[in-house]
């Protein structure tokens, strides 16, 4: 019998290879019939019954998930129930994994799966991954059939698009429903198609190169999704087994613990960003302080790669729909060498606005995120304040330095209170510590850095899963040592994350100075890697809790002043935006003294910082630029009629333009000269002007301080007055009392 077994599954392999080879002869063909324009012959190549074979999972799947149970209902923080709800958890999730944006599934097909929505967990309990694989060989036809319709639409139908009446696409069909009918399907997929044209007419290529550029895209989405195997589906389908559990808990088979392990999964190593999938895009998930990306100032999080080039004048080749272990081969490269990305903006809605950013590869080093210092000097209500910045991009520490005994190993803590010792001899009036876009770290850098600011006492507290269930255990400062005494301020925003929101939040609590900014991520908890038989898993073990009680968990650290945030504009970026992320709550707190009166004070801080802000050309700048990027995220549909969308972008571009020709009159500077859309010298410059065009004024200034930064000096400036004028008082009621 097993013989049997074993020539069936040689049988099967040899057939999908068969398959796979013709596959590739059928796209060579295909494009030779394009090229001979006998494009009537198109699907007698591309044929759904010649590319599709399902997939079949093996033993070695099975026994990996029965073990992977064990160690979520063992192991993890939470406890975790493996019954129908968390069945329908993963049937959903694995759902919106693969066809998030409802384009390829029909709704008879989930009608039909949906038989498995309460039976996962009972398939996974006997050592079955067989409802993933269904699911996904399902999924893997219907998307073979889109590319087909979609190369067929491209290649006999773009003459026939009329961009003069008015029709509109979804812009997103996350709670969209399926498609009733394959007619109704074939619909959603003409408007697509049609905007994807028009975006590329937009940008001034012509029918044939739209043709082209398309045609290319859509086959070579065919060829990629031809390389799925079958330990895709498993690293996918036992990843959102793991996921249903929380957010940042994921299993890694043998190939992608080992990139993970390296730190290569979803990282470009070589311009310092990390990657993630989104629908058939490539998208920008984390830019790395210091690295190239981040120094350019051109890309963003959440912008969108569809292209990439090798030098400076390499043919930029589509990679929308291309696995993202492709696409990190393609970004990678040899140090020095450049790589050219087409990218998306992430507050774009289309591909008409897409831009060409260069970037020239180079090897993010620990001193590339060393913390640094600045002076800033600002005269306010008739006095000179010089108020020190700290930047910490990342809480680091030099571990392997330290292990050989080398005396000089970087620290975040240990370089940090080098600068201020500096700060100190240049008589700084205050210090704003700036973990602005700071991901986080080592945790005892964390607490090491807080003890910098007081005396003695605990920082953070973790409570422990596992044995230790309900254990609670507070870690701190014990160096009676302070660094720096004086007036302090913490700057913080959305993307502040885990060691930052410990030491904010200490700082907060101890209120040893100001928080200021927006409300951080809200990742408070810790995980931890357990090897497994096959693969491993990433657990969450723990979370973090202030030393107020407090969790840092998805509320994140709400600041004492709230300065406008980019990201609130964007709803998706956050704890709180992760579908399963574990609640915020409370522990017992520790006990700890205060070192100021600040929530005393906080009623006249703001009273003054509003009476300073509604006046500022730059926070009146950043407010409109926050409501303006809100209202375009906010739309539901996209015209296709070229006339409207060359009228809206024109519209959006001047509003940009006056508001930051406002900002400059306001504030004194050089005025700049509006130039119509269609009349710049370079094509690449409209596409940069769209979306840029605020950001890239900002910074031809070379003079002009950061707003924010600035603020954050003047607020420190009122809290020496306000607190000097209630020490005196105090003072002054002690003298009184004492006569």
């Amino acid at each position: 019998m097993r013989g049997i077994m074993q020539i069936s599954k040689q049988h099967f392999e040899l057939t999908r290879k068969l398959k796979v080879v013709l596959f590739a002869v059928s796209l060579f063909l295909a494009g030779t019939l394009l090229a001979q324009e006998d494009l009537t012959r198109l699907n007698t190549v591309l044929n759904i019954d010649a590319l599709y074979t399902p997939l079949e999972s093996t033993a070695i799947y099975g026994e990996t998930a029965v073990s992977l149970l064990k160690e979520l209902q063992t192991k993890h923080y939470s406890a975790v129930e493996i019954d129908d709800n968390f069945s329908s958890v993963v049937f959903d999730s694995y759902l919106d994994i693969l066809d998030g944006s409802h384009l390829y599934f029909l709704k008879e097909d989930i009608d039909r799966l949906s038989a498995y929505r309460y039976t996962i967990d009972d398939s996974l309990k006997e050592g079955s991954v067989e409802p993933g694989f269904e699911i996904y060989n399902l999924y893997y036809k219907r998307i073979l059939e889109r590319l087909i319709y979609a190369i067929d639409r491209v290649e006999t139908k773009i003459s026939e698009m009329d961009f003069s009446i008015d029709e509109y696409i979804e812009l997103d069909r996350e709670e969209a429903p399926y498609a009733a009918s394959l007619e109704e399907l074939d619909e959603i997929w003409r408007l697509r198609m049609k905007n994807s044209v028009l975006s590329l007419r937009l940008t001034g290529d012509s029918d044939e190169e739209i043709l082209k550029k398309l045609s290319e895209r859509y086959r070579n989405q065919l060829s990629q999704i031809s390389k799925t195997n079958d330990r895709d589906i498993f690293q996918a389908y036992l990843s959102t087994v793991a996921k249903a559990v929380d957010p940042h808990t994921a299993y890694f088979s043998p190939r992608d613990s080992e990139n993970f392990n390296m730190g290569l999964s979803l990282s470009l190593q070589g311009i310092g960003a990390q990657l993630t999938s989104e629908d058939e895009y490539t998208k920008i998930a984390e830019l790395i302080k210091g690295g190239p990306a981040d120094r350019g100032n051109k890309l963003r999080a959440g912008d969108r790669i569809i292209g990439i080039g090798q030098g400076v004048d390499g043919e930029i080749q589509d990679v929308v729909g291309m696995r993202l272990d492709d696409v990190v081969a393609q970004i990678r490269g040899e140090k020095g060498t450049v790589v050219r990305l087409n990218v998306i903006p992430v507050d774009a809605v289309s591909e008409s606005s897409v831009t060409v950013v260069s970037i020239t590869r180079d090897t993010v080093k620990l001193e590339d995120q060393s913390a640094k210092k600045e002076v800033i000097e600002l005269s306010y209500n008739g006095a000179d304040y010089k108020i020190g910045i700290i930047d910490l991009p990342t809480f680091y520490f030099d571990f392997e330095a330290a292990a050989r005994g080398e005396e000089d190993f970087k620290s975040s803590t240990r370089d940090v209170k080098a600068l201020l010792e500096e700060l100190k001899e240049e008589n700084v009036d205050a210090v704003v510590v700036d973990l602005r876009n700071n991901g986080g770290g080592s945790l005892s850098e964390a607490n090491q850095l807080v003890g910098l600011f007081i005396e003695t006492g605990a920082t953070v507290q973790i409570r422990y899963s596992g044995i230790r269930n309900g254990f609670t255990r507070s870690f701190g400062d014990n160096d009676p040592e302070v660094a720096y005494s004086g007036p302090l301020a913490v700057l913080v925003n959305r993307t502040s994350a885990s060691a930052s929101e410990i030491f904010a939040g200490a700082i907060q609590d101890y209120q040893r100075g100001l928080v200021l900014g927006g409300q951080t991520f809200g990742k408070g908890t810790v995980q931890e890697i357990i090897p497994m038989d096959y693969g491993q898993v990433k657990l969450t073990r723990s979370k973090f809790y202030r030393i107020s009680g407090a969790s840092t968990q998805h509320r994140g650290v709400i600041p004492d002043i709230a300065f406008p945030d980019f990201y609130d504009a964007y709803e998706d970026i956050g704890e709180s935006s992760l579908d399963g992320a574990l609640p915020w709550d409370t522990v017992r707190p520790v006990e700890y003294r205060p070192y100021h009166s600040i929530q005393a004070l906080l009623p006249e801080l703001q009273e003054l910082h509003n009476e300073r802000t509604e006046m500022s050309p730059d926070f009146i700048y950043l407010a409109e630029q926050i409501e303006r990027t809100r209202k375009l995220r906010e739309r539901e549909q996209l015209s296709l009629n070229e006339a409207v969308v060359k009228r809206e972008r024109e519209e959006s571009r001047r509003s940009e333009f006056d508001a930051d020709n406002m900002r400059r009159l306001l504030k004194g500077l050089p005025l700049r000269e509006w130039v119509a859309e269609g009349e710049e010298d370079d094509a690449e410059e409209v596409a940069n002007n769209d979306i840029a065009a605020s950001a890239d004024a900002m910074e031809e200034e070379e003079d002009e301080e950061d707003p924010l930064l600035l603020e954050s000096g003047r607020i420190l400036a009122d809290f020496i007055s306000l607190n000097q004028r209630r020490l005196s008082s105090v003072g002054n009621l002690h003298r009184n009392r004492n006569r």
